[in-house]
């Protein structure tokens, strides 16, 4: 049987692999896009000759695969470049940015795990009931709607009609810690109602596939209170498949904020990486889209580890 630690480094050659083809594919779609970076910049008023200094000064004239090699080359050491629209270094303009998205979606995870746990539990304990079905209901209704529609229905409900929120999630450096969370508590509690859904209904179908083996049946006849055997019994082994989706889940909340963001006008990387593209600031687009690719590349290679780790005919292999 094949040991863990080769899985897991095989898992983790192929999540390298896996973030260099999405390294290629995020820069051959940037050279790809309609227009030129330095007419853009140059304004119509740009001549030829402006026009090729900036490409030159860019160095937009090398070839393709040497643009890509410096670019690829000065990321790993951690250097993204210049932004071309405000001359700030990237790495500074994206701390700041990043920081915000990373809150954003730690308080949504915050929101949503524990509830998709709690409500597939119930769910779960009350199956084939009233509160099943309103549940299931519930969860499909969430999954069937857009980011942007429970933001703006969110927005009508809790900060138009009733006016406990603010629509807009203005943050900077100075924002305090309870501050911060008043501004972000709408985006996130929209991040939460999308993603909790697939979390729900795993952790509901999970339990309920255990509810038939024998030692539930054991632990049911020994007149342990159903929701005790479900919490202590029932639970602890469909850890595995509900950790997976919970991982893969928070990989979408790192990653599908961009929608969200750009809603709520939130200054995370999602709003930066649209307001780049309006201004066609090519090195910053392609940071973003690396920094996201990575985060879910790497986000999924802890779902795989952690449904590795949790399967017991490989921690206990005969």
């Amino acid at each position: 049987m094949t040991s863990i630690p080769k899985i897991i480094s095989q898992r983790v050659a192929l999540g390298v692999l896996t973030l260099w083809v999405v390294s290629v594919i995020i820069f051959a779609g940037i050279q790809f896009l309609p227009g030129d970076v330095a007419t853009e910049l140059l304004g119509q008023s740009a001549t030829p000759e402006t026009v090729a200094a900036i490409r030159k000064s860019l160095g937009l004239d090398l070839p393709v695969y040497l643009r890509y090699l410096h670019w690829l080359g000065e990321t790993l050491q951690g250097n993204f470049g210049t932004a071309l629209a405000s001359g700030r270094d990237i790495g500074e303009l994206i701390r700041p940015r990043l920081f915000n998205t990373l809150f954003l979606a730690i308080t949504a995870a915050m929101i949503s795990v524990p509830l998709a746990l709690l409500g597939g539990i119930v769910a779960a304990l009350y199956r084939n009931t009233l509160v099943d079905r309103v549940i299931n209901v519930v969860t499909l209704a969430s999954i069937s709607f857009p980011e942007f529609f429970v933001a703006y229905i969110l927005i009508l409900i809790l900060a138009v009609h009733i006016g406990i929120l603010p629509s807009l999630s203005d943050v900077d450096s100075t924002t305090s810690f309870l501050d911060r969370l008043t501004a972000v508590a709408l985006p996130a509690f929209t991040l939460a109602v999308v993603v909790m859904a697939h979390m729900l209904r795993m952790t509901r179908t999970s339990i309920v596939s255990l509810l038939g083996n024998q030692y539930i049946e054991t632990a049911r006849l020994k007149g342990l209170p159903e929701w005790r055997m479900l919490v202590r019994h029932a639970l602890p082994n469909a850890l595995a498949p509900i950790a997976n989706v919970v991982v893969l889940n928070l990989a979408y909340l790192i990653t599908g904020v961009v929608v969200v963001e750009v809603v709520f006008v939130y200054p995370g990387l999602g709003q930066l990486i649209v307001d780049s593209v309006q201004k066609r600031d090519v090195p910053v687009v392609q940071a973003c889209s690396l920094i996201f690719a990575a985060t879910y590349v790497l986000l999924n290679l802890t779902a795989d580890v952690l449904s590795i780790i949790m399967n017991p005919r490989l921690m206990h292999p005969k």
